[in-house]
């Protein structure tokens, strides 16, 4: 039953997979919703995801209309909507702010009804078969009210961000296109310029590759046209970011130079940039927005088999250990790989011993 009397009806523009998560999060609650998208295969499939139904422009006005596509046609939507009265307020979930709320004020859009904003959520899939409706729980929700908008935009905003399952954080649109640079559109081109190595590595290489790598280039995996997109939307921010990451890199490789000629002061210059790359990693947010848990790890080698992980937390369950985190590492070639399994340090001991009663392999 949907709780929030202000958004009772959404149309949701551009069904791929921000859009989809959306729609689907949406009719959890009750809301109905309507989709529209320039690929009607895009909007099929949302609708056979039960994600809502077809919009038929000209329709029924609707509580709320989200512009679910790239920052750059934002505006445009955004205009021909209103000229249509499409819907009483409108907002948008593109990753950039800047750009479509500056394109909207020159086009001579009502900005009294639009709040732009942008879920900080996502998956390496996109396309509306990888939509998932708890997508946004928990996840940071930015939103942007300008001088001009209405309390009523706001509050139907904040009622869609809250009934994703988002935490919504309000926020200027050059702090947000500024931060955004930082904590992932920099970091997405650093990763993929780590994985551009690997395009031509060796089967050696390869074959040696283990979850550091994994770790750092998972996100590289992510669509080229998307974050092409994303990144001509915030490019002087990110252009920024990797300058300086670009220095700080050149100058270990530098220090690393000088040490493989026997200047072994210079290796002082790289246990700097990892005491500060340790620094920044502790500031990340951890459980719940808070502090980063210090959390210890229970090792246990697992079956390639399904039903492993059900069995595995479940063990972890009747044990009354919460697993706060866990990673899965294959062993190429065989049918067994390793769990990694983040508890409280408190409760190793009590999870080690009730998997190996189980029949576990704990080293």
């Amino acid at each position: 039953m949907n709780d929030h009397p202000s958004v009772q009806s959404v149309l949701v523009v551009g069904t791929g997979l921000i859009g989809t998560s959306i729609a689907l999060a949406l009719r959890e609650h009750g809301v109905t919703v309507k989709l529209a998208d320039q690929d009607p295969g895009a909007v099929r499939l949302a609708r056979e995801l039960g994600a809502g139904d077809d919009w038929a422009p000209g329709g029924a006005r609707v509580d709320l209309a989200v512009i679910a596509v790239p920052p750059q046609f934002v505006a445009q939507w955004l205009l021909d909507l209103q000229k249509t009265e499409a819907a009483r307020f409108y907002t948008d979930v593109a990753s950039v702010k800047v750009l479509p709320i500056a394109q909207a004020a020159q086009l001579g859009c009502d900005m009294s009804t639009y709040v732009a904003g942008h879920p900080l959520a996502g998956r390496e899939r996109s396309g509306p078969a990888a939509a998932r409706a708890d997508v946004f729980l928990g996840r940071p929700w930015a939103y942007c009210p300008g001088p001009e908008t209405s309390p009523e935009a706001v509050e139907a905003v904040r009622s869609l961000i809250k009934l994703c399952g988002g935490n919504a954080v309000e926020v200027d649109p050059v702090s947000h296109d500024e931060a955004v640079a930082l904590v992932s559109h920099a970091p997405h081109v650093a990763a993929s310029a780590v994985a551009a190595r690997l395009a031509d590595a060796s089967e050696t290489a390869l074959g040696l590759a283990g979850p550091g790598v994994r770790d750092v280039t998972r996100v590289a995996g992510g669509d080229p046209g998307l974050w092409t997109v994303i990144l001509s939307g915030n490019a002087r921010p990110v252009a920024e970011i990797l300058e300086a990451v670009a220095v700080d890199l050149a100058a270990a490789a530098a220090a690393l130079r000088a040490v493989s000629v026997d200047d072994d002061a210079a290796i002082g210059r790289v246990t700097e940039l990892l005491k500060r790359g340790n620094a920044g990693q502790r500031r990340i947010p951890g459980k719940h927005g808070g502090p980063p848990g210090a959390y210890a790890v229970v090792h246990v080698q697992v079956g390639d088999r399904p039903g492993e992980l059900a069995r595995l937390f479940q063990v972890a369950k009747d044990a009354g250990v919460n697993i706060e985190d866990v990673r899965l590492e294959h062993a190429p070639g065989l049918l067994l790989g390793a769990a990694e399994l983040s508890v409280q340090p408190e409760a190793v001991e009590v999870l080690a011993g009730a998997l190996r009663a189980h029949g576990w392999h704990v080293p």
